[in-house]
Formats: structure tokens, C-alpha cells, sequence
């Protein structure tokens, strides 16, 4: 992975974490409310924004160091957030509670993403 496709990619996070954000907050807020998922739901946006900021760094770390583990931690962090956001988001309007099991599948890919992003600077700098 490059990485300007990786900061598109940081961009792209970033826009939609804005926009689901603001869609949960004000479209759907009856229905998070409702089911009792809107703390749930939130959850799923600051893990998305956290790790779309650490996706922008990793990026602009990619520029400057050629590192095989920056792109390890890329599909990490892309992975754990597709897995861990995506399964609050979908939790939080289905009420599928099998859901949940799915999620700590999301956080190990972000431990992983962080793991990498060490062992890229560690090895790299």
C-alpha cells in the first residue's frame, strides 16, 4: 500500500466519521435513543476518528520511511475499523446482539495496528 493511498484512505475515514457522526446525532437520534444503542453507536465513531488520525500519521510516516510494518499496520487499522466501527454501527440499528461478538475481532486489529506502527519505527527510524 502507498502511502498517498493510504492518507486518501485517512481522508475518506475522516469524512465519513464526520457524517455518520452527525447522521447519528441528529437523524437517528430517536432511534438510538429508542433501543437504548446510542452510547454504542458513538463508540463507533470515536474509535473510527481515533484511528483515522492514526491512519493520517501512519501515512505521513510512510512519505519519509520505506517500512514494510507501516503497511501492516495500514491493513490493521483499515481492517479494525471496517470490523469494530462497522459492527457497533450495525449493532446499534438491528438490535443484532451476535454483533457484539464480532467486535473485540475489530480491537485486536487495532492493538495489531499500533504493534506494527512500533515495530515500523523501531526498525525504520
Amino acid at each position: 500500500m502507498t502511502a498517498k493511498t493510504v492518507l486518501i484512505t485517512a481522508g475518506i475515514l475522516g469524512a465519513l466519521s464526520v457524517g455518520i457522526g452527525a447522521f447519528g446525532a441528529h437523524a437517528l437520534q430517536d432511534t438510538l435513543t429508542a433501543n437504548g444503542r446510542l452510547e454504542t453507536f458513538e463508540t463507533g465513531v470515536k474509535y473510527q476518528f481515533y484511528h483515522t488520525l492514526a491512519l493520517l500519521l501512519l501515512g505521513i510516516l510512510m512519505l519519509n520511511f520505506d517500512q514494510n510494518y507501516f503497511n501492516y499496520a495500514a491493513y490493521a487499522f483499515i481492517a479494525g475499523t471496517v470490523v469494530f466501527s462497522g459492527s457497533l454501527y450495525t449493532l446499534s440499528l438491528t438490535n443484532m446482539t451476535w454483533l457484539g461478538a464480532i467486535t473485540p475481532i475489530g480491537g485486536l486489529g487495532f492493538i495489531l495496528g499500533w504493534v506494527f506502527l512500533v515495530l515500523g519505527v523501531s526498525k525504520g527510524m
